[in-house]
């Protein structure tokens, strides 16, 4: 009987710790959204002069 509290007790200091593990890490953060953000920017621009045509500084780098 008294093992079987112990066990309960372990379990459940266990989990406890495994709960506020989880609670203290919410989510990305701001500043990782903000840098994904910038990037997916960066990309939509390049390809979106890439397919109108708008590509003058590569041209002029790969003629030099």
């Amino acid at each position: 009987m008294k093992e079987t509290k112990m066990k309960e007790k372990k379990i459940k200091s266990k989990e406890e710790k495994l709960n506020k593990k989880l609670k203290s890490k919410k989510g990305i953060t701001l500043i990782a959204l903000i840098v994904t953000i910038i990037v997916l920017l960066i990309l939509a621009g390049v390809s979106i002069a890439m397919l109108t045509g708008n590509n003058r500084n590569i041209n002029t780098s790969t003629k030099s």
